[in-house]
């Protein structure tokens, strides 16, 4: 087949980073894939003057690293920030829209771009986004394919009637592991950095502070992609490592006695499944995968969104375990994604753009 996806700007964050792992193996499965993707937007005082005056932009800045990088899949991106349109993507047999916006571009195309798929990794209807248009993404007449159960019953109490194949998200198992290990002996806890709202890096640092009240000497790691700037003054004593390589990554997720999730909603939280793989034990709020596949007392501990107390009772919970019960939750978190399997998601992925239809039991 050959195949398109339509994607945001691209960048390190773990919606790229999946559609760049499908990309890959549809390759490798001997299908000609293409990505497209519009170049991300900067517009500064000057460059929304020009577009006011309807004068030429300026030039797109260098493209951002992102997760396509290295992968040896074709990506074309275009010469300034724009709606991706007919005349740019090729004559295909499916065409994959991976983001609502990307929904919205495909939608009018004709039928020689290919059958028309919207892969959904998030229920896009939170702040800041124009909520009649994502749901009317929804309601298209689109095929969808979720990361997830919940967010395919989501996006049909939103209108979708068009089937939602159910493709979950894995984990490599090549580049997460761990062997099993014992906890640190300063306790140390990691976490996501980010400034965009939705990953509540407020909120977790509300909960660690209320945690080293009870663990003075806690020490706490955090991975971003993008340097601080609003929270520039209050990472001073967090160890934050940005763009790690996915060596590193696992090496940090190893180092950890327990990872801490704050996100507002999330489609799946790879983040989560990459850290247990590597036996680290995970606290989260209520959303994505984690919402599913916590166990308290077996490999990590929930509390609702925005419950501080609740997160720091959680963690506390899992730091205050002694060696024995801590290692359970060590070993439980491992099982919990043993058997997991990015290739066979990848086939499942394949057999829902060929089939266009609803993977049973999935």
């Amino acid at each position: 087949m050959k195949i398109t996806f339509v994607c945001p700007p691209l960048n390190m964050t773990g919606g790229i980073r999946v559609i760049a792992i499908y990309a890959k193996y549809l390759q490798a499965f001997g299908h000609d894939v293409l990505v497209v993707a519009a170049p991300g937007r900067s517009l500064g005082r000057l460059a929304r003057l020009l577009q006011k005056l309807r004068l030429p932009a300026l030039p797109a800045r260098p493209q951002r690293p992102s997760h396509l990088d290295g992968t040896g899949v074709p990506k074309k991106i275009l010469n300034r920030p724009r709606r991706v349109r007919e005349s740019d993507v090729p004559d295909a047999d499916v065409i994959v829209a991976t983001w609502w916006e990307t929904a919205e571009f495909i939608a009018p195309m004709g039928a020689a771009k290919g059958r028309k798929v919207y892969f959904v990794q998030g229920h896009e209807v939170f702040k800041g986004q124009p909520v009649d248009r994502v749901v009317a993404t929804y309601r298209s007449d689109m095929r969808k394919i979720a990361v997830a159960r919940w967010l395919a019953d989501a996006i049909e109490r939103d209108g979708n009637r068009q089937g939602c194949s159910v493709v979950p998200n894995a984990v490599d198992r090549t580049l997460f592991f761990a062997p099993p290990r014992t906890r640190n002996l300063r306790p140390r806890l990691g976490t996501l950095f980010s400034e965009n709202d939705n990953k509540s890096f407020d909120v977790a640092l509300a909960a660690i502070a209320v945690v080293r009240r009870a663990v003075p000497d806690l020490e706490v790691v955090a991975l971003g992609e993008l340097a601080p700037v609003k929270y520039r003054d209050r990472v001073g004593d967090i160890r934050l490592t940005l763009q790690p390589a996915q060596s590193a990554l696992r090496d940090i997720y190893a180092s950890c006695d327990v990872w801490l999730c704050c996100s507002k909603t999330e489609g799946f939280n790879l983040m989560a499944m990459e850290a247990m793989a590597c036996r680290t034990p995970v606290v989260s709020t209520r959303t994505g995968w984690p919402a599913e596949a916590i166990v308290e007392g077996v490999n990590g501990g929930l509390a609702d969104v925005d419950d501080v107390e609740g997160l720091a009772r959680a963690v506390l919970r899992v730091l205050g375990a002694d060696a024995t019960a801590w290692r359970a939750l060590s070993d439980g978190a491992a099982r919990t994604v043993e058997d997991s399997s990015w290739e066979r998601s990848a086939r499942m992925f394949e057999a829902a753009l060929i089939r266009n239809e609803t993977i049973a039991g999935s």
